[in-house]
């Protein structure tokens, strides 16, 4: 693996966190990330918007995310550092990048947290109707904050087969619809294509519904990033990370793409949600019209564990962005200590506020609490992205012009490539204010910037650091 004097592994590189994750640990807890409420809840919202056409807009979104992977695994396993990519942003692009990467991300994946156990409740009272919200959800933020300050090695291990479960599953679910599509089920018939056309056909609302989806069809692919997370606590960056990246192209085509078009094809998708109030998956929905009630509770199940990998997940990489903006100055310097397990756990402190915004809009606007977090998420995640293939452009241009070997992991297509995935990110960024679901995204998405660049003229003033290179 050809590295330079930044790839170096060890305790400076990765701020005194532990090298502890296995290759099938990083793979899990990359997928872990990007499969939990998106597919499963929110894929509710999208369908309603386009319509059995929201297949297209699965697709059209895979590719900025396998680009979004490429890119991540050619600049870490160059960089390994703590932080993954807000430290490159930083190296590459300056230090207000990395600032306002970090930070912003830390903000969108905290609220991302809020969204996932709200999900989690949500499936709970599929069994229990009458539960208040705000129980399940309290609940499993003790839950999730004690695996989280647990060694990495534990983490990983427990991530590795609470993604697996899910993994398992979906793979049992689209060949189940395959087949109640194809042949039918005992004691029902074939399925068809049919709810594909017969509700105002294939395009009910048109092309411009479909872009319009793609605002909430863009937040089930967020988590992909947390690839670039893993590296400082892999054993083998060079090796598992890109291994990871390229692994997630199977895994996206098949859950996302297909497994949205088995749902499409079997359930009405006029009854699939409303705008306004997400109460089920569709997932479960399908099982439900399947008469398999048994298996509706099955599958409930699974999708509960899928949100609660991927609010584990998004604890791991917001713990690990607070720990290297300590580390860098850019926060105090109280949370960038690692305790003799090797977690930080006072960065995990931080974190733990999305939880509570999770219970008090849990408590306060239950009926739209999911669409509500997960419109306040979407901005921040979507600018962290702009910046990572900024990043990668730079990343580069830059060692190019300084003779040095490239990366051994090659986004293809590059540049070219980046700059498309770019130029849909920012259209999709444009569009969230059009949406009903994502209004206040904007919102509060532009002061939010401003205050972060005010922040970080503060922080310069104060001599906050910054790494070789820069």
């Amino acid at each position: 693996m050809a590295q330079d004097d930044t790839a170096q592994q060890d305790g400076a590189s990765t701020g005194g966190l532990r090298r502890d994750l296995s290759g099938r640990q990083v793979g899990m807890i990359a997928l872990g990330g990007s499969i939990g409420t998106g597919l499963f809840l929110s894929s509710g919202l999208a369908i309603n918007i386009a319509g059995p056409a929201v297949v297209i807009a699965y697709a059209i979104a895979a590719f900025a995310a396998l680009a979004l992977a490429y890119a991540l695994a050619e600049m870490v396993v160059v960089h390994p550092e703590a932080g993954g990519f807000g430290p490159i942003a930083q190296r590459y692009l300056g230090g207000l990048a990395g600032f306002v990467q970090r930070w912003i991300y830390w903000a969108a994946q905290v609220v991302n947290i809020g969204s996932e156990v709200v999900a989690a409740g949500l499936y709970v009272q599929f069994w229990y109707p009458q539960l208040p919200l705000w129980v399940p959800v309290v609940i499993f933020s003790v839950v999730m904050l004690g695996i989280n300050a647990a060694a990495v090695k534990l983490f990983g291990e427990f991530e590795y087969w609470f993604a697996l479960i899910k993994v398992v599953t979906i793979v049992v679910f689209i060949l189940l619809g395959i087949a109640y599509i194809a042949f039918g089920l005992p004691g029902h018939p074939a399925a068809g294509v049919g709810a594909l056309t017969e509700h105002g056909g294939f395009l009910p609302n048109g092309l411009g519904a479909v872009w319009l989806a793609l605002t909430v069809v863009t937040f089930s692919y967020l988590g992909t990033e947390a690839i670039g997370v893993t590296a400082s606590e892999s054993r083998n960056p060079g090796r598992d990370v890109p291994r990871a990246a390229r692994n997630m192209v199977l895994r996206l085509a098949l859950f996302y793409v297909l497994g949205m078009l088995v749902v499409v094809s079997v359930l009405p998708w006029n009854q699939v949600s409303t705008n306004e109030e997400v109460t089920e998956s569709p997932f479960v929905a399908l099982f439900q019209t399947a008469g398999v009630p048994a298996a509706a509770g099955v599958m409930n199940f699974v999708v509960l564990t899928a949100a609660l990998s991927a609010m584990n997940t998004n604890l791991y990489v917001t713990a690990r962005m607070t720990h290297s903006l300590a580390r860098d100055g850019f926060a105090p310097k109280w949370f960038a200590h690692v305790s003799r397990n090797g977690a930080p756990q006072r960065a995990l402190l931080l974190s733990a506020l999305g939880l509570a915004l999770a219970a008090a809009v849990s408590v306060f606007a239950e009926d739209t609490a999911f669409p509500l977090l997960m419109g306040l998420a979407l901005f921040g995640a979507l600018v962290t992205w702009l910046i990572i293939f900024a990043s990668q452009l730079a990343f580069r241009r830059q060692r190019a012009a300084a003779g040095l070997p490239a990366s051994p992991v090659r986004l293809p297509g590059a540049p070219v490539t980046t700059v498309l995935a770019m130029v849909f990110i920012a259209a999709v960024l444009v569009t969230t204010p059009f949406t009903e679901q994502f209004s206040t995204a904007w919102q509060a998405g532009v002061p939010f910037l401003l205050v972060l660049c005010a922040a970080y003229a503060i922080a310069r003033r104060r001599g906050a650091q910054h790494p070789p290179g820069e």
